[in-house]
């Protein structure tokens, strides 16, 4: 079902993450995740996205996030476009994340 995104909160990703079901994957540009990054994401920045450049999920759910929303639904219609199930993301984006008093961690 292409053009459906499901909004998932900060902590039903939090614990979906931790308990293996879900691949985190941060659509923020290198700039941001240096100063501020999600736990255990992997990052594939929007600006040169390519749904070929999401590591295999080994049977995760994908699960995009973002600063504030926006750009993880722009990223999950691109990976449904190339015929990808990739329906989820984080609603709030690392602002909600925050704001639910998860931990974030430095940049790298």
């Amino acid at each position: 079902m292409v053009g459906q995104v499901e909004d998932l909160t900060a902590q039903d990703v939090q614990q979906g993450v931790a308990e293996g079901r879900y691949l985190l994957v941060d659509v923020r540009e290198p700039n941001e995740v240096a100063a501020e990054a999600y736990p255990d994401a992997v990052v594939v920045p929007l600006s040169t996205f390519d749904p070929k450049a999401i590591p295999e999920p080994n049977g995760k759910q994908v699960v995009f996030a973002c600063r504030s929303g926006k750009r993880s639904v722009t990223a999950s219609l691109a990976a449904q476009s190339a015929g990808l199930p990739y329906t989820r993301h984080l609603a709030g984006g690392i602002l909600g994340w925050k704001a639910a008093g998860l931990p974030t961690k430095p940049g790298r």
